[in-house]
């Protein structure tokens, strides 16, 4: 039953980047069921993030029409959630969606120095940040001087 609300649980998409789902962002974190009781575990990318009551409700209703009639939805803060949970095939999926993913681990140790950004686009390393914070404050506005498009950074955090 476990392996089951999983997978349900898995599916939901994130509302911001719906191209991922919460299970390739890392965000899904456990899920634990006693009958009709589900309890799920989710940490937000940051503590301000406004996705979360979607995603609550999201899951609500997914393991509800599942039959779990009693869904609990969790939130953990910590340990903080980091691109580092990111799935590879959520990467991949950034990727295509046009939304370059993280580079690197964000785990600690020394301080990176970011050269450049993959271009999702033409796959040009010729990039430049034009603006710390994109569309969602876990992404970053980049431009791609080759093709000269705009693109969404998904910061390494």
């Amino acid at each position: 039953m476990v392996t089951d609300a999983w997978r349900i649980a898995a599916s939901v998409l994130d509302p911001e980047v719906p191209a991922l789902t919460i299970e390739d962002l890392g965000v899904l974190r456990a899920v634990e069921v006693d009958g009709a009781h589900v309890a799920v575990t989710i940490t937000p990318t940051y503590s301000g993030c406004p996705a979360m009551d979607v995603i609550r409700e999201d899951l609500v209703l997914a393991l509800g029409a599942a039959g779990y009639s009693d869904v609990d939805v969790r939130l953990v803060l910590s340990p903080a959630w980091t691109t580092d949970w990111m799935t590879d095939a959520g990467k991949r999926k950034l990727t295509a969606f046009g939304i370059a993913p993280p580079t690197g681990r964000a785990s600690a140790g020394p301080i990176r120095v970011q050269l450049g950004v993959k271009c999702p686009q033409c796959g040009s390393l010729d990039t430049r940040e034009i603006s710390r914070f994109g569309s969602t404050s876990c992404k970053a506005l980049w431009e791609c001087r080759a093709c000269l498009e705009p693109f969404d950074h998904f910061r390494a955090h």
